[in-house]
C-alpha cells in the first residue's frame, strides 16, 4: 500500500492514480526495469540543499542531476546533494530512497526536471521499494506546484 500521507492528499483531491506492486527494487533503473517501463518515464527523487534547505529534485531516471543548472535556474548560492542521514527523518513513514515526488506534503519545494513536464502521466516511487504510482502529470502538477528547469544531464 502507498504511504498513508500520499494515498489520503491524492483521494481527499479526487486524483485518479494507479498503484503498480513489483519485486522489490532499490535503485530507478531497477523499479523501471521490474515493471518493464522505459528509464525516461519514471520519475527519481533526490534530495538537494539549496543555500542549507532541504528541497527535492525529481528528474526520469535515464538522467543525472547537474547541481550547477539547478543552482543557477533557482538563483541559489549554493547546491548540493542532501546526505541520507539530513533527510530519512523528514520521511517517517516512508522507506528511505522510495520517497514519493511530493515534497509539498513534507513542507519542501519541489524542483522537477522539463523533461518530465513533457508527459502526459507521471510515475514515481510510493514511499516503499515494492511499489509505484502512476498518475496523469497534469493533476501531479496542479497538487504539488512544482518549480522546473533544466537540470537533467545524459548519464
Amino acid at each position: 500500500m502507498p504511504i498513508k500521507k500520499l494515498q489520503n492528499f491524492l483521494d481527499e483531491n479526487h486524483v485518479k492514480y494507479i498503484t503498480v506492486n513489483h519485486s522489490p527494487a532499490y535503485t530507478a533503473r531497477e523499479v523501471a526495469a521490474s515493471v518493464f517501463l522505459p528509464r525516461r518515464d519514471f520519475a527519481k527523487v533526490i534530495m538537494i540543499k539549496i543555500d542549507g534547505r532541504m528541497a527535492m529534485a525529481v528528474l526520469p531516471a535515464s538522467r543525472r542531476i547537474d547541481l550547477e543548472k539547478l543552482c543557477e535556474a533557482t538563483g541559489a548560492t549554493h547546491v548540493e546533494m542532501a546526505d541520507e542521514d539530513e533527510f530519512k527523518s523528514l520521511f517517517p513513514a516512508c522507506e528511505t530512497g522510495a520517497m514519493p515526488p511530493f515534497g509539498n506534503l513534507y513542507d519542501m519545494d519541489v524542483w522537477i526536471d522539463n523533461l518530465l513536464v513533457e508527459d502526459d502521466d507521471i510515475f514515481f516511487n510510493a514511499g516503499t521499494h515494492t511499489q509505484l504510482m502512476q498518475m496523469a502529470f497534469e493533476d501531479y502538477r496542479d497538487l504539488v506546484k512544482p518549480n522546473t528547469a533544466d537540470f537533467a544531464v545524459k548519464e
